[in-house]
């Protein structure tokens, strides 16, 4: 601010100072209106006072910021002479001296101050490195010191980093756990390749339709392998989560979302070694079709959200059906649960993800080629071939089209129940394979129970 403006601002405040003060002048006030002169005088006033108020609450928000995490250092900052240099008081006085240097002279004053600051850390450091090689202190130290001159301008974006920084410090040990001991190198790699698909792959896809039908939307088809990616992901974490004791049929639903067929082959493959788990794997077995559903839905919601909404009848009966028929298993065997843990392994497989995406890429493709040359009933040919290998590419197919205008909102229903349908089909004879002809007479019927209400559903909204 201008020494000028400052001259204006304080002849302000003295004047309606010496006007509310003076007897007469205040008795002036009563029953009249003010002048111009007046009125202005008190507007510049208010403003003033509001600006100072607005300063003190940025201040004291600095102060805070430097309280919280200094709190959490002195806890671990030990005693006697080898105690670590920076404390509560410490912190405190650095959030105070970014705000009052930006304050007084910006983000040039600030760099002053960081560099000066930096320079004390590091003779700090060099005397008890040998002590505690850590930088975790001083870096903390630092990030106060921007913290509290970020408070001046953006107070809550200030607070709600410094409740993040004393969360991951008084974390310490849980996090050192947790990296060490719980998450396996491959799970690290997973987390890294899917971090990669989400923030570098993703915002390079063309958000356009190519090809020669116009039916093909690189960022599309991408979106559906990060989401398949996703839940793949998640239901690993739930089976890891979930341990022995709740058994096979919730690690069956959560598994269905990384492959329905796959995890009906595995729990079929559970009863062949160990039949007295029959039950429970039939559970799981026909728990993972729910999920199949859940992710369809989620694949739908990505893809067109008006043919979300116009299946979602057929989708929610089926749902229904499948949970009924697997919870007559669960609670057979929940009290019991399973007497093996969930072993570490990927969250999702890498090729299997590609496989899909490119396997999408080729239905879409295809089901616009059958749909330009046969029409709607070519559509619904194409969708339940590709169904027998995987329903959701099938019905992700069927969405772009919708999309891209090729077909109608209400053509779509027809060919995403036949792919369901074949996918069905593929399921029935893996149980049949992996589990033998006992745990395909348990499986088979709910598979079948969940088809007839998606399809009763269907015809009637047409």
């Amino acid at each position: 601010m201008s020494d000028m403006g400052i001259f204006h601002q304080s002849s302000a405040v003295s004047k309606i100072t010496s006007v509310v003060s003076t007897p007469s002048n205040h008795a002036q006030f009563v029953g009249q209106p003010l002048s111009k002169e007046q009125a202005s005088t008190f507007l510049l006033t208010f403003r003033i006072m509001s600006a100072s108020g607005m300063t003190a609450l940025r201040l004291g928000i600095a102060f805070g910021i430097g309280l919280l995490i200094g709190a959490e250092r002195e806890r671990r900052k030990g005693k006697g002479p080898q105690r670590a240099a920076a404390g509560i008081r410490t912190f405190t006085i650095a959030g105070a001296l970014g705000a009052v240097c930006f304050q007084l002279g910006g983000t040039a004053l600030i760099a002053v101050m960081i560099l000066a600051l930096a320079g004390f850390i590091s003779l700090s450091y060099l005397r008890t490195h040998e002590q505690d090689p850590g930088l975790t202190t001083e870096s903390a130290l630092l990030l106060t010191l921007v913290l509290g001159a970020l408070a001046m301008r953006e107070p809550a974006v200030a607070s709600a980093v410094a409740v993040v920084v004393a969360i991951l410090l008084a974390a310490r040990s849980s996090l050192h756990r947790f990296v060490r001991t719980v998450l396996t190198e491959q799970e690290l790699h997973d987390a890294l390749i899917l971090a990669a698909a989400i923030v570098v792959v993703l915002p390079l896809m063309p958000d356009r339709y190519i090809g020669a039908f116009g039916a093909v939307n690189p960022r599309t088809i991408w979106k559906i392998v990060v989401l398949m990616m996703l839940v793949s992901a998640a239901g690993y974490v739930a089976v890891r989560a979930i341990g022995p004791r709740f058994g096979l049929p919730l690690a069956g639903f959560a598994s269905g979302f990384a492959s329905s067929a796959a995890t009906i082959a595995a729990m079929g493959a559970r009863v062949r070694e160990q039949p007295e788990v029959s039950s429970s794997a039939t559970a799981g077995a026909v728990l993972s079709s729910i999920a199949t559903i859940a992710e369809l839905g989620v694949f739908l919601w990505v893809t067109n959200r008006s043919v979300l909404w116009n299946i979602r009848s057929p989708l929610i009966a089926a749902g229904v059906v499948a949970a009924a028929y697997g919870a007559i298993f669960t609670f057979r065997t929940l009290e019991r649960g399973s007497l093996d843990s969930a072993p570490a392994g990927s969250a999702f497989s890498l090729k299997v993800t590609l496989i899909l995406s490119v396997t999408v890429t080729a239905v879409v493709f295809a089901s616009a080629a059958v749909n330009a040359v046969f029409g709607e009933r070519g559509l619904i040919a194409a969708a339940a071939i590709a169904g027998f290998g995987d329903a959701h590419s099938a019905a992700v197919s069927v969405a772009s089209l919708v999309t891209a205008g090729k077909i109608t909102v209400k053509d779509a229903t027809l060919p995403i129940c036949a792919a369901l349908t074949t996918n069905t089909v593929t399921k029935a004879a893996l149980s049949f394979t992996a589990g033998g002809r006992g745990f395909a007479l348990r499986v088979v019927p709910g598979l079948i129970l969940m088809m007839v209400p998606l399809w009763v559903a269907a015809f009637v909204g047409r």
